[in-house]
């Protein structure tokens, strides 16, 4: 049985480059450009690209690029070159990455544009209305949550009826609140209704564009473009799923989407293993309240057996920071027995050396209980999820 909760990955990120062959695909115009891997390439693309100004910019799957040095523009194919030599197998440092950064292993080099105005427009899922909205903002290329947070009112929507689709009218409605020309509403509405087919076909969970630009000579073009896709629908969506860039992801996350596991790393060093989305998240809140910090988001799903238990354990304990470790299952369709019997074998196999508490309730409970108990082992057992976190919260402290 697979258990809503244990999704592999909720959310697969691309990179730039790949969002405009989507839009672009779909009929959103986009800026002619060449992906490079080496800084001769990059010369190579600006030069075909007429070696005149263009931009190189770095692909990696985080926002901010520009402030942090990945995005140049570039007056001839030797400076395309330089750029892109002082981007490669760098690491890039912005606001969404995180200190450590994200090695830039291949740069987009494109078309310079006369830009005359820059736009913000994206299709959103609005979990409220359970519909997809357009938003859009007169202010693009800035960050869209500074204009939420300091501009409320330069945010325009429109909802879809999933029956007729994004009406015309809303495109009209949209591109005069915007302050885009008569004559290019056409232009505009075209974008916007590409867009949302876009989002459409490939079960997208966002399609953003920004700045979506006016140039001077009239046209409408996406300069910038994210997607991010639903993994729910990748059963329908082999090509989108083959977009997927390991390079970007937690090294953890990917193994842990191999066996099924639903792994999200953290920052704390109290690893948990739990069945159940819910839970998980009701044990991480827990840990925090005891004064702990989790070192991870870890659901191993509702039919989860000995192997699965075992790997999950050592995706858990490939992580440096893990102090102690936490599992929290309540067995309805998993068998408290069969999970005790794969946290004993792990934790034989893998010479579990730092403190482990289990706590464990539902079907066989008692031998479980039995299993864990006759063990050998030194698991602490805990009854309820608060006596579990505050045992575990202690333990890793005791050892400082």
């Amino acid at each position: 049985m697979h258990h809503a909760a244990s999704l592999t990955f909720s959310n697969m990120n691309i990179h730039e480059f790949q969002a405009k062959e989507i839009l672009k695909r779909f009929g959103v115009p986009v800026p002619r450009g060449v992906v490079a891997t080496t800084p001769e390439e990059a010369k190579a693309a600006a030069l075909e690209l007429g070696g005149g100004v263009s931009v190189v910019k770095a692909q990696i799957h985080a926002g901010g690029r520009g402030k942090g040095g990945g995005v140049k523009v570039v007056k001839s194919a030797d400076e395309a070159m330089e750029a892109a030599r002082a981007m490669l197998g760098k690491s890039l440092v912005t606001h969404q990455t995180g200190p450590e950064g994200r090695q830039v292993r291949r740069v987009l080099v494109e078309q310079g544009l006369n830009i005359e105005r820059e736009l913000y427009l994206a299709m959103v899922l609005d979990r409220a209305q359970s519909r997809v909205t357009v938003i859009g903002s007169s202010e693009g290329g800035v960050e869209i949550e500074e204009v939420a947070a300091q501009h409320p009112e330069k945010i325009l929507k429109e909802t879809i009826d999933p029956v007729i689709g994004l009406g015309a009218f809303q495109c009209r409605r949209l591109a005069y609140a915007l302050g885009v020309p008569s004559e290019l509403t056409g232009k505009m509405a075209g974008v916007m209704q590409a867009l949302y087919r876009a989002y459409e076909d490939c079960d997208a969970s966002l399609a953003e564009i920004n700045p979506l630009i006016i140039t001077k000579e009239g046209q409408v073009m996406a300069l910038d473009a994210k997607m991010n896709f639903d993994s729910n629908a990748f059963f329908r969506q082999k090509d989108i799923l083959s977009l997927r860039d390991l390079h970007e992801e937690d090294p953890r996350e990917v193994e842990a989407s191999k066996y099924d596991l639903s792994y999200i790393s953290l920052d704390g060093n109290i690893a948990c293993m739990v069945n159940g989305a819910g839970l998980a998240m009701a044990t991480m809140d827990i840990i925090k309240l005891y004064g702990g910090e989790p070192a991870n988001f870890l659901d191993v799903g509702g039919g989860a057996d000995k192997e699965k238990v075992a790997q999950a354990f050592r995706i858990l304990l490939a992580d440096a920071r893990v102090r102690g470790v936490l599992i929290n299952i309540f067995g309805g369709i998993m068998r408290c027995d069969v999970l005790a019997e794969g946290v004993v074998a792990a934790a034989r196999e893998l010479k579990i050396s730092i403190p482990l508490v289990v706590r464990m309730q539902g079907t066989n409970v008692e031998i479980g209980k039995k299993i864990l108990g006759d063990s050998g082992m030194a698991i602490i057992p805990a009854e309820t999820m608060a006596e579990a976190a505050e045992k575990i919260v202690s333990a890793v402290r005791s050892k400082g």
